[in-house]
């Protein structure tokens, strides 16, 4: 497993709330590339809390849109905007079972949509709910005009 760089911590006006650091109230998204996938492992705040206990299911929708994301900057070196996120919750995420992980990966390309399957599994291992994101490509040149989308070799870095 590889970590991914995040080249847009020193972006102007950066403050993603699914992977800036430095966002208050925002996930702090790490990812990392594991084969076809881009996985991530975070921890969740009693404040993404919906009933006492249980992650909030739009929060599982922000991590699985988020992971997804990232599969387009990483895997398919470009950018893009979320066309349609299709959740299916499988079980409670209860939070006190420890951190979280997500798997992503590219399931299909259908002209410029990508079709992106994400999974995640609570702290005990167990699946909880499973996405497929639609994300609208663009072009390279588009991406970095449009998006300040800054190249893939800046996610994957040199080490």
């Amino acid at each position: 497993m590889k970590a991914i760089k995040n080249p847009f911590l020193n972006g102007h006006e950066y403050d993603c709330f699914g992977c800036a650091p430095h966002n208050p109230i925002g996930l702090a998204l790490e990812f990392f590339e594991d084969g076809d996938e881009v996985y991530s492992e975070w921890k969740p705040k009693e404040h993404f809390e919906g009933f006492k206990g249980v992650l909030h299911g739009g929060i599982q929708a922000a991590l699985h849109d988020e992971i997804a994301s990232w599969v387009v900057f990483v895997k398919l070196g470009t950018a893009g905007y979320t066309q349609g996120l299709s959740l299916t919750y499988l079980a409670p995420v209860m939070v006190a079972k420890g951190p979280i992980t997500l798997r992503s990966r590219l399931r299909s390309m259908d002209g410029n949509k990508a079709n992106i399957l994400t999974t995640l599994f609570d702290g005990e291992g167990k699946a909880c709910s499973e996405s497929l994101a639609v994300y609208f490509t663009v072009p390279i040149h588009i991406a970095k005009r449009m998006f300040d989308y800054p190249g893939k070799e800046a996610f994957l870095g040199t080490d």
